[in-house]
């Protein structure tokens, strides 16, 4: 199965901002875009200053939401195409397809520190949803959805931290951290999601 193998803050100085791929690692001065705030590679350190295209402009926006995500270019662009055919704004369309994503929903409640820990769960089968156990991380979620972890794997040390805390999350999820259980109370829309995102620049992009 295809995966990114670039290193997590190699990616965040690529795209110039953080984009939250080691969890708590990435609030902290540990983190790489605090301690290195460069491109990567031997011009980083550079004081020319970098300058994009309309092309390139259009090519990073459309890298930053993959990796923010951790979706290659054939699943985006599926994403994509499914949001043209869809009512509404296409890039807003495809941004909550993305967001309704099972490994994103997990990220989201504060099951995983981090959506990549959280696409693990969700392959490990340590996720189920209405009851019934689900591996497969792309999969779609939808209003009423009752996500939890299973409940011979709550004793697991990855959920004991969880019991009791008050976790902050969208408003279109519920999560109860005493039973690691929650629901998608509506589908999420575009003012929900990461403003700094320009989704019309990725539209732009594969319109061309």
């Amino acid at each position: 199965m295809a995966r990114t193998i670039e290193p997590d803050c190699r990616q965040c100085r690529r795209e110039g901002c953080k984009l939250f791929l080691k969890g708590e690692r990435c609030t902290t001065k540990k983190c790489a875009m605090e301690r290195r705030p460069v491109i990567p590679g031997q011009h980083g350190n550079s004081k020319r200053r970098v300058t994009f295209s309309e092309y390139g402009t259009q090519l990073r926006e459309k890298q930053k939401v993959k990796r923010m995500y951790g979706v290659l270019e054939r699943q985006f662009r599926e994403y994509y195409e499914k949001a043209r055919k869809m009512e509404g704004a296409t890039g807003a369309v495809m941004l909550t397809l993305i967001e309704r994503r099972l490994d994103n929903v997990v990220y989201r409640m504060g099951i995983g520190a981090s959506r990549k820990q959280a696409r693990q769960m969700v392959n490990h089968g340590l996720i189920t949803v209405n009851g019934r156990r689900v591996n497969i991380p792309s999969f779609q979620v939808k209003a009423g959805d009752v996500i939890a972890v299973k409940e011979n794997k709550q004793d697991n040390e990855a959920f004991k931290a969880l019991r009791g805390a008050k976790i902050v999350m969208p408003k279109w999820l519920e999560f109860d951290s005493n039973t690691l259980s929650g629901k998608i109370v509506t589908l999420p829309c575009r003012e929900d999601i990461d403003s700094d995102i320009k989704e019309q620049l990725i539209v732009e992009l594969y319109s061309r």
